[in-house]
């Protein structure tokens, strides 16, 4: 058991990276969705983390119906049992064939699961990925290590940090 607080191996990923990640999660899924020209139905995101990278693959492949499901799994860092808050468009959703379902990770799967289970024939996207939840996702681009705690941009503040070594 390690004795490291879940921020002190951290990955730090600046919007400039989420961005350059993101356009490189709409590469990998151009062309795979099931309309008959590859295309996407919809893009929905995982509230409230998949709401950046989901704009921005919408953006990348010219998908202009965009929704969301809110699900909360999450009490500052500490995990809970993932709930939905709020559930897209039934009609648009169906089973989730030629849904696009986004979220920027997937870490124990606990989200993707309970989502999965409503729409079963979604394709699942996350920019990044930990291994317990690697086998519910269908595409990602970085996995990094389970115990690795990823700080995303919209969570952090610049500020003064005193060295490592001391003033």
């Amino acid at each position: 058991m390690s004795d490291r607080l879940p921020h002190e191996k951290g990955f730090h990923i600046s919007w400039d990276q989420i961005h350059r990640d993101s356009r490189a999660l709409a590469w990998r899924l151009e062309k795979e969705g099931t309309q008959p020209d590859g295309s996407w139905k919809a893009v929905v995101a995982i509230t409230r983390g998949g709401m950046a990278p989901a704009m921005i693959v919408a953006r990348e492949l010219d998908i202009r119906t965009v929704d969301t499901i809110s699900v909360k799994s999450y009490d500052n860092q500490t995990q809970a049992d993932a709930t939905v808050l709020k559930s897209p468009d039934t009609e648009l959703m169906g089973d989730g064939t030629g849904i696009l379902i986004l979220d920027d990770l997937v870490d124990s799967g606990k989200t993707l699961e309970l989502v999965r289970s409503l729409y079963p024939k979604a394709h699942f996207a996350t920019v990044y990925a930990k291994p317990k939840g690697r086998p519910l996702v269908d595409t990602f681009i970085t996995e990094v290590s389970q115990d690795t705690w990823i700080f995303f941009p919209w969570d952090m503040a610049l500020q003064y940090v005193e060295p490592y070594r001391g003033a």
